[in-house]
């Protein structure tokens, strides 16, 4: 075992449960959605899932299941933490208790996305502007729930140490069980590189566990990231869409085969074809391609194919037609194809 293994397959306690490593699934838009958590799920050795971003006025209101994001499969709920968003104590602290109540591992409150839409309603990162309000929605939720809350948010609209480190102690005092941070201001849409001396930072100001998150591609990344900051755990974004098998490789439950990318991109599009119907799995499929796409020499080429299908049966011909010759795989996938 290697010891990056070593050290990401150690337990965690969080809250009142405890998880079984420390190499997590980040919470995503869109990304995480039932499917795509199957396949993780599938290959094995992620810690932790996190559901799709979901919106909280819909998942107390939502007709079982069927809520937008609110979307999920029994067997996974052990480990899954639904990540939720609004500006409004009473409403997060009513979802949340939907949430506990569907038997999730835990709560996630998103203080992290950076998207115009979302921050125009006052929602997202746009709550580190008011800390209060912020640290009021984290004490409202823990009122509601028992189980593990997590947050995730950023630096700040300002590269402030000391107000990212602020931001922490008041989710800590207020309830928080865990934190996922990603160290980059909110306006800045990854143009710069992820500022990791924010997360040691914002780790030494809390005793609670602290997930790092941001700019970790390769499993040297990561064992630097977890050397640099001394941070509880890695929570994985980007790379875990371009290659979802990442977990199980980085923890030592999985050797890649060779037409691994071939057989997981046409399994993923079975999924969501299953689950969502062809509409959204064709939408969904063309946002992972772009991340996927990444992972080869000249991908950009799979991604236009898969754009320009019309149709699910032209997706899986695209598909077929891009491995009929074996693609060069890139070590480091290529991030300027990321979105």
């Amino acid at each position: 075992m290697s010891d990056l293994s070593h050290r990401l397959n150690r337990p965690l306690t969080i809250g009142t449960r405890t998880i079984p490593g420390r190499l997590v699934l980040a919470p995503l838009s869109k990304i995480g959605n039932l499917a795509f958590r199957r396949m993780v799920s599938g290959y094995g050795g992620c810690g932790l899932l996190f559901s799709e971003m979901c919106g909280a006025r819909s998942a107390p209101q939502g007709k079982g299941t069927n809520a937008r994001g609110f979307l999920w499969r029994p067997a996974e709920l052990d480990r899954l933490v639904c990540q939720i968003f609004d500006s409004d104590p009473e409403i997060m602290a009513a979802a949340a208790a939907r949430v506990e109540a569907a038997g999730f591992f835990g709560v996630d409150l998103n203080f992290g996305c950076a998207v115009a839409a979302l921050c125009r309603r006052g929602c997202g990162a746009a709550l580190l502007k008011t800390p209060k309000q912020a640290e009021a929605i984290v004490a409202a939720v823990r009122k509601a729930v028992d189980g593990p809350l997590f947050v995730k948010f950023r630096t700040g609209w300002q590269d402030n140490p000391k107000a990212a480190a602020g931001m922490a102690r008041r989710f800590e005092g207020a309830g928080a069980d865990a934190l996922t941070f990603h160290p980059r201001v909110a306006p800045d849409r990854r143009s710069r590189p992820a500022n990791w001396d924010r997360i040691g930072q914002v780790k030494a100001a809390v005793s609670i566990p602290v997930f790092g998150n941001g700019d970790v591609f390769t499993s040297s990344d990561c064992l630097r990231m977890l050397d640099t900051t001394d941070c509880d755990g890695v929570a994985l974004g980007r790379i875990a869409i371009a290659r979802p098998w990442v977990f199980a490789e980085w923890t030592g439950a999985l050797d890649p085969e060779s037409d691994i990318f071939h057989n997981c991109a046409l399994a993923l599009f079975e999924q969501l074809n299953r689950w969502y119907g062809p509409q959204i799995a064709m939408r969904r499929f063309h946002r992972f391609s772009a991340y996927f796409s990444a992972n080869f020499r000249f991908g950009h080429t799979f991604f236009r194919s898969i754009c320009k299908a019309r149709d699910p049966d032209a997706v899986v011909a695209a598909v077929e037609r891009f491995f009929e010759q074996e693609p060069e795989v890139l070590s480091r996938p290529n991030i300027t194809l990321f979105r």
